[in-house]
């Protein structure tokens, strides 16, 4: 197995939790300068990369602002912070479950996605625990969709993160979700569901091919049921992108609050923090690989929707 090449340290410190972009010259290039190439190469505006240079946001390895006229280096590295987009800011705390020198355990709230991506960037998960805890190294293990609340585990040191990874990949974490959603009596549970889910780029919902070999499987039991809702317990047994939304769906129970399933809803506007996703990760459970210790952690989070319907639908 081929050793992954470590990366040079950055000579620009994080910015609201977000490294700076690192940008290799082709090896191959034959531009005069490295502001010739950042221009051709940068999807950006007219005069943006003019303006980075001139203002002295470009820096070389050395920590050195690159100039108009610094020449083209084949194989050589600059490094910049991208202007990061406009955000609403989520008004929900980051609640730290489990820390030490190792891991860093939260109980994440609905509407904040684990890393950046697209228009969230510091209102996550990541960059957000990098500036409350200041640890810079923080990285995510694995991942929550930005809409499910609940347990999620980052690594401290980098040269560890791949083994915490590797159990996610192997399967040896139990993860234990809990969902709000129609009460149905005619759907027998508990059952497990197979299916094969496919996820494409670009496009929100993922879907079942009927026949295919099944690559997801759920198990869903029924917890409870009250005035025409039930509080059921989800155990995935893979981590295929909206599994347990795609399953839940599939047997006439879509969860609660879900945009995507059955039907994709219109965006909501910045800001609008109603009826969250009623999916809560409640349990994570797995023996640490690095010090051998038997980790079980549980959610103190609830489901409004089970707790207070009318206040949740409002």
């Amino acid at each position: 197995m081929r050793r992954k090449r470590r990366l040079p340290p950055a000579p620009l410190p994080q910015r609201d939790g977000i490294d700076p972009v690192r940008v290799v010259l082709p090896a191959d290039g034959a531009w005069p300068t490295v502001l010739a190439h950042l221009v051709e190469r940068l999807p950006v505006g007219p005069g943006v990369v003019d303006a980075m240079v001139r203002e002295g946001r470009v820096v070389g390895a050395d920590g050195e602002p690159v100039g108009p006229d610094t020449p083209y280096l084949p194989g050589a590295s600059v490094w910049f912070h991208r202007d990061l987009p406009a955000e609403v800011p989520v008004p929900f705390a980051l609640d730290v479950v489990h820390r030490d020198e190792h891991i860093v355990v939260v109980d994440k709230p609905h509407f904040i996605a684990t890393m950046p991506r697209g228009s969230h960037v510091t209102q996550t998960a990541l960059a957000r625990l990098r500036t409350e805890l200041g640890i810079p190294t923080l990285a995510a293990a694995h991942r929550l969709d930005r809409l499910t609340a609940g347990l999620l585990l980052f690594t401290v040191r980098p040269e560890e993160r791949g083994a915490y990874q590797t159990l996610f990949r192997d399967r040896l974490v139990r993860k234990e979700y809990e969902a709000v959603a129609a009460y149905d009596p005619d759907v027998p549970l508990p059952r497990t569901v197979r299916s094969h889910i496919v996820k494409e780029r670009g496009i929100i919902a993922a879907y079942e091919v009927p026949g295919a070999e099944p690559n997801s499987e759920s198990r869903v039991e029924l917890v409870e049921h009250r005035a025409g809702l039930g509080r059921y317990r989800l155990t995935p047994h893979t981590g295929r992108t909206h599994q347990l939304r795609v399953h839940m769906n599939a047997l006439g129970l879509p969860i609660l609050g879900d945009p995507v399933y059955p039907v994709v809803a219109g965006p909501v506007p910045p800001g609008d923090f109603r009826r969250p996703l009623q999916l809560l990760a409640r349990v994570l459970e797995f023996t640490d690989p690095v010090t051998g210790t038997a980790h079980r952690f549980i959610s103190g989070r609830t489901l409004a929707a089970w707790e207070a319907y009318d206040g949740w639908v409002r």
